[in-house]
């Protein structure tokens, strides 16, 4: 097999010439023979001046790179596309697949060994292991790693959780313009991702466990040193890979890893987002990924992290509390530990080399949870066919089972038209429910899901409502949120019936979410709905390429034809 600068030819009809011209536009970088016949370790480069979560990438980029050069190997830096939570148009998740179709195709038209992609914020992560996932190359992942965190009169403050808590508070009127500005400039103190267990951290944590990154890496603040450290060591373990032609992507990404992976979402209080990523990743494999079976562990493996927004730390004390190899040795026979890694340990070996703090309160004894089942619930029921995901973790107790008469808002538009109207018909008890916020009805799945408190309730000090959707929200948000409601409404989803004034009754711990209306009467309204012209799909480009091939929720939201050939449809 072709190694290095051989690998990859470019077609000209003649190899020695591809050869010979590579080999001689790359001399006009400086390389010398020596050089270019070593191993070759590609590494992305996703630094953008619209990703401040990947402001540390260039550093870490010469971390790799050192480490690659100090193992004998030959680094390579490639840019591939870079996505930002914040900065996305109209959501990150309508440009995740992009990013990782970009990533793969990068890594198959470029000659490299091995490879270590670099990234963090919420849909990169799952972007790269998708595209590792369907190369097959081996891969190392380098997080960026979290923000530190901010402060304000005394409070420890961290992106977003508490920016959703005070962006209510100043909606509700009890923080003025004047002071939201001043919280506006501490919630986010330093590059790096959200330092709460939102879904940057949840994916980092995931790809930990998966055994795709090196110990202690989902949790190593990003300003940090050891960052660098932990960036350096991935590049000599990607230069051993290299030589050594693995392990492969497909020799780590098993049906006991994803199970895992999933464990390990549970017990973080991970962010709803990490059930979509993970069952993208795993669509890009052999193996497939089971909401029931997600449901099942969460009502086995309690919450053991002390993190916002299920509890009250952040990432950098979870880090210093022993991270992911601690929780690993806290969860013991809940986990598969002769799963392996990129290092050759398996999980048993990082789970006994854990830090031992004395003191710590953060990773909790399964003895003492911070939460008796996991993060997440998977729904059922006549609202939710293909199922329906509550962060249990994140929700109040008393709403947990709860019936109430919708407030229905057709789109993410008409809810903002109306959300803050004082003449809404909306009470405490009712129950918020948004349509047409899914994979393609949005499109590209907003996190929307969060539907804001009506102000005129939020005045009156009402925190928290049942919200229904299809939308998504983010992993660092809070409250009693039914998400990713399958199929969604623009669809024909059972979703797309509900109308305003009729009751939803919500029952977590039966895991069921039901519309009260009568059969015959939604039949009416199906006739009705199945009668409206069908939407007009995107005219061209990769708009019209997301809205004709996304899957739904229950599969990842991946393009349908992206799917391992294994799980390839007859249709596809």
């Amino acid at each position: 097999m072709a190694k290095g600068l051989s690998k990859g030819l470019t077609s000209y009809g003649d190899d020695g010439f591809s050869l010979f011209l590579r080999k001689a536009f790359i001399k006009a970088m400086g390389y010398s023979d020596d050089a270019l016949s070593r191993p070759i370790v590609g590494i992305t480069n996703t630094y953008s001046d619209y990703n401040p979560c990947h402001g540390n990438a260039p550093q870490l980029i010469e971390a790799v790179k050192r480490g690659v050069m100090l193992s004998g190997a030959m680094p390579m830096v490639f840019p591939t596309i870079s996505i930002h939570e914040s900065f996305a148009h109209p959501t990150s998740m309508f440009l995740r697949n992009l990013m990782a179709m970009d990533t793969e195709e990068m890594i198959r038209a470029q000659p490299m060994d091995a490879v270590v992609v670099i990234g963090g914020c919420d849909k990169t992560l799952p972007a790269q292991i998708m595209a590792a996932a369907s190369v097959d190359l081996p891969t190392v992942v380098v997080p960026v790693g979290p923000m530190v965190v901010g402060h304000h009169k005394g409070e420890v403050l961290g992106a977003c959780t508490d920016c959703r808590r005070l962006w209510a508070a100043h909606r509700a009127d009890t923080i003025d313009a004047e002071e939201i500005e001043v919280v506006n400039g501490r919630l986010a103190p330093s590059v790096g991702t959200c330092m709460v267990m939102g879904t940057a951290s949840t994916m980092a944590c995931i790809t930990e466990t998966l055994g795709l990154s090196l110990p202690m890496s989902a949790t190593v603040p990003a300003p940090h040193a050891e960052r660098i450290r932990i960036a350096e060591a991935s590049g000599r373990v990607a230069a051993r890979m290299a030589v050594e032609g693995g392990p492969r992507p497909s020799e780590l990404l098993t049906p006991r890893s994803l199970r895992n992976a999933a464990v390990v979402m549970q017990a973080i209080g991970g962010s709803t987002n990490g059930v979509i990523h993970l069952a993208a990743i795993a669509n890009r494999t052999p193996h497939a990924f089971d909401l029931a079976e997600l449901d099942e562990i969460g009502r086995r493996v309690p919450v053991l992290v002390d993190l916002k927004p299920s509890g009250a730390h952040y990432m950098e004390h979870f880090h210093h509390a022993g991270g992911v190899p601690k929780l690993l040795k806290e969860l013991g026979d809940l986990i598969d530990l002769d799963a392996p890694t990129v290092t050759g340990a398996t999980l048993r070996e990082v789970a006994a080399a854990a830090e031992d703090v004395p003191g710590q309160d953060v990773i909790r004894p399964r003895s003492a949870p911070i939460k008796a089942e996991g993060s997440m619930a998977v729904l059922t029921g006549n609202l939710a066919p293909g199922g329906a995901i509550i962060k249990q973790a994140a929700a109040s107790p008393g709403l947990l089972t709860h019936t109430g008469r919708a407030v229905v808002f057709s789109s993410v538009p008409d809810m903002i038209a109306r959300i803050d109207d004082p003449d809404l018909d909306v009470a405490a008890e009712d129950v918020l429910v948004l349509q047409n916020a899914g994979p393609k009805g949005a499109p590209g799945m907003p996190e929307a899901g969060y539907l804001p408190i009506p102000k005129k309730l939020a005045r009156q000090g009402v925190k928290d409502m049942v919200r229904i959707s299809d939308a998504r929200m983010s992993g660092t948000a809070f409250g009693t949120i039914v998400l990713h409601v399958t199929p969604e409404a623009a669809v024909g989803g059972p979703l797309a019936l509900v109308e305003t004034g009729d009751m939803i009754r919500l029952d977590t711990a039966g895991r069921r979410i039901e519309l009260l209306v009568e059969e015959a009467e939604l039949e009416r309204r199906r006739k009705k709905l199945d009668a409206q012209p069908a939407p007009v799909a995107a005219e061209r480009g990769y708009a019209r390429l997301y809205q004709t091939s996304v899957l739904q929720a229950d599969e990842g939201c991946d393009f349908d034809f992206m799917r391992h050939p294994s799980r390839l449809t007859a249709e596809d």
